[in-house]
């Protein structure tokens, strides 16, 4: 089977890493893989490092915004775009297509019109309460051609809305949760003792990390304002913020971070580290991985969180009550309540037991339920479904996704004290 793989952007992020764990595990005996993204980007080098045929397709411009003339800018971005990318389709003639974003998905549900070709549209990010929502849930539903593929239930929730709800037939969603490499992901005490010896860490002081790129929805801000509280009850505790500003607009506020930890007059309380690429030994390292998101769709470091054994404590937002639920294997706290984040950090913190007994938790649930080889088989059964014309009988099917409906419905209802 010929699979064309879509990502409309060069960056690489979430998405990207779950699509290159797509294309490196992928049977290259039974799939043939090409993947379309902009020329010169990382998604590309990475793609070609990885010995993935590509072809160059420049970079889509589309954002959501209430500003008339961005919308027409990102109308006429669209419109090169899908010009080009049904040039390439035509040229491909692949078996199916996996477009690798909801943006990705409208380009080549348009580019290819009047092509008999399966378009799997794969919905990493929840869709905003605006009136483009509904364009684009419209052009999901004028062809049958169209599956989406969401990473949680709360992304399929979300895709589905008002408008397609009596279209669960003709727009079929299959939910197929996100994976972590359980082996390179994994309790190491030597890589912590090794990470916090250069990172001039002693072994029993606390650490506190948050990982993700540097932007007001990962909610780094509100964790420095919370952690001043937790540097004032336990004053050896450090925090590390790891990652960078991905995108231009982002650069102002990694700014504002630096210069508000500054302000409190934290020193080295609170660092820095950019981007990293040791990320599995960090995690061994530290005490307590915060993801104070505003919204996720479904995390990859929550995963990597869970995988590495250790205490997680994350926003009960979006597709994270999928992965934690509250005080069995993590903890959760409501967006937005500093008071409520810097208590639980404080308890985790001088709490061992707690830590321990949750991060043991945590590694179990990534063994039996975020494997690869059960990511992979539930990727391949939906392309070898699609491909052939299979609808499901249900809005949202998969095996691994009809299980963990019942345990999300349980984590949902909890309360958060």
């Amino acid at each position: 089977m010929k699979i064309l793989f879509y990502n409309h952007t060069g960056h690489v992020s979430g998405a990207e890493r779950v699509l290159m764990m797509i294309l490196k595990r992928l049977d290259r005996e039974q799939y043939r893989s090409v993947v379309a993204c902009p020329p010169g980007s990382r998604m590309m080098e990475a793609a070609t490092r990885a010995g993935v045929e590509t072809r160059a397709l420049e970079e889509l411009e589309a954002r959501f915004t209430w500003r008339v003339d961005q919308v027409l800018k990102y109308l006429w971005s669209f419109a090169m775009v899908i010009k080009c990318a049904r040039s390439i389709v035509k040229q491909e003639r692949p078996d199916l297509i996996h477009a690798n974003s909801i943006r990705a998905g409208m380009v080549m549900a348009a580019a290819t019109v009047g092509i008999d070709v399966p378009v799997v549209w794969h919905a990493h990010d929840i869709l905003p309460r605006h009136p483009l929502s509904s364009f684009v849930r419209m052009l999901a539903v004028l062809t049958s051609r169209n599956h989406v593929l969401a990473v949680s239930h709360a992304v399929a929730s979300r895709f589905r809305g008002i408008v397609l709800r009596p279209f669960t037939r003709r727009v079929p969603i299959t939910v197929i949760h996100n994976s972590v490499d359980i082996d390179r992901f994994s309790p190491d005490a030597s890589a912590r003792n090794e990470l916090r010896a250069r990172l001039r860490l002693s072994n029993d002081q606390p650490v506190v990390a948050i990982v993700g790129q540097l932007t007001s929805r990962k909610g780094q801000l509100q964790l420095i304002r919370a952690f001043a509280t937790v540097a004032g009850q336990l004053p050896r505790t450090v925090l590390l913020i790891v990652g960078e500003a991905v995108f231009n607009h982002d650069e102002q506020y990694a700014r504002q971070l630096r210069d508000f930890a500054s302000s409190l007059e934290l020193g080295d309380r609170v660092r820095f580290l950019g981007s990293r690429d040791d990320i599995p030994k960090l995690l061994q390292a530290i005490d307590v991985l915060v993801v104070n998101s505003r919204e996720e769709p479904f995390a990859l470091t929550v995963l990597e969180g869970l995988a590495s054994g250790i205490a997680v404590l994350a926003t009960s937002v979006g597709g994270t009550p999928e992965m934690i639920e509250h005080n069995r294997n993590g903890l959760l706290v409501r967006f937005g309540n500093v008071d409520e984040l810097s208590a639980r950090l404080v308890a985790l913190l001088t709490d061992n037991q707690l830590r321990v007994r949750l991060g043991a938790a945590a590694r179990r649930e990534a063994l039996l339920w975020y494997s690869l080889d059960r990511f992979l088989k539930e990727i391949e059964s939906l392309y070898c479904a699609t491909s052939m014309g299979n609808k499901p009988h249900a809005p949202e099917t998969s095996l691994h996704a009809n299980l963990t409906s019942i345990r999300t419905e349980k984590r949902t209802a909890l309360p958060l004290s």
